[in-house]
């Protein structure tokens, strides 16, 4: 299928991981991708595996300098930028009495600044050269609750909904639809160091936090990167043009909202 044919895609930390997965998808629907993330080596390893199509940048998200810096080199390579998702965050876990000034202004730096102003430059991009475009931001099921262990990262995926539906509000105007999606627990690389902070604060053995969250899944197993490349698709296709500020779950019934 070629839904996304003629398009130009930039997605935040797709160097790996559910990024990588979204790049695959995107070019796999005839999209131009913008492999950004601030590992520039494994962004440039990642684009030369995925081939013609594919062009990585360097990308920071939280130096404004680093975003409109990536944002420039990739219109000098694809042209107008009609697709962003922001994709890059990190994961924290500590108990209300431990958790740390640094950490805290650590995750809020990259999963919610990081979303706001690289979200703010490509906004800006789209109206200066009159595209329609589309943003999809990277929520989760853990910005619909609170967790013990997890209050920070909740409050910044709570965030990242907030600013999703205020954007969207915002940006319809201009024809930028801006929408989110919230996966549940999505197995991968990173969920090495989720397991390794719940083994250290609830005195678990390694994988076994892991299996836990996976056999809680009413699905029946923890998501993958591919189950949520479909929505990515969607909401970045002209199929989706009538849908503005909204949160999407993927996370095998998990959430109902």
């Amino acid at each position: 299928m070629t839904r996304l044919a003629g398009k130009s895609a930039l997605i935040t930390g797709a160097a790996r991981g559910i990024g990588r997965a979204f790049a695959e998808a995107y070019l796999r629907e005839g999209a131009r991708v913008v492999i950004a993330d601030i590992d520039a080596e494994r962004a440039a390893e990642t684009a030369s595996q995925l081939g013609d199509g594919a062009f990585s940048v360097h990308l920071d998200v939280t130096d404004q300098a680093s975003i409109d810096a990536g944002l420039a080199t990739a219109i000098e390579h694809v042209g107008a930028i009609d697709i962003l998702i922001n994709n890059a965050a990190i994961f924290s876990a500590a108990p209300i009495t431990e958790i740390t000034r640094d950490d805290y202004q650590r995750v809020f730096d990259i999963n919610v600044s990081g979303t706001l102003f690289t979200l703010q430059a490509i906004a800006r991009h789209m109206i200066d050269t009159g595209t329609k475009g589309a943003i999809i931001n990277m929520a989760s099921q853990a910005g619909r609750r609170g967790e013990p262990l997890v209050a920070v990262y909740c409050a910044t995926k709570a965030a990242v909904i907030s600013l999703t539906q205020s954007a969207g509000l915002n940006l319809i105007q201009h024809g930028i639809n801006v929408n989110a999606i919230a996966p549940g627990v999505v197995d991968g690389e990173h969920w090495d160091g989720v397991d390794a902070f719940f083994a250290k604060y609830e005195g678990k053995e390694p994988g076994q936090k892991k299996k836990e969250v996976g056999d809680a899944v009413p699905y029946g197993r923890m998501g993958t990167a591919k189950d949520l490349t479909g929505m990515a698709v969607f909401l970045a296709s002209d199929e989706a043009e009538y849908i503005v500020a909204q949160c999407y779950n993927v996370d095998g019934g998990q959430w109902m909202s």
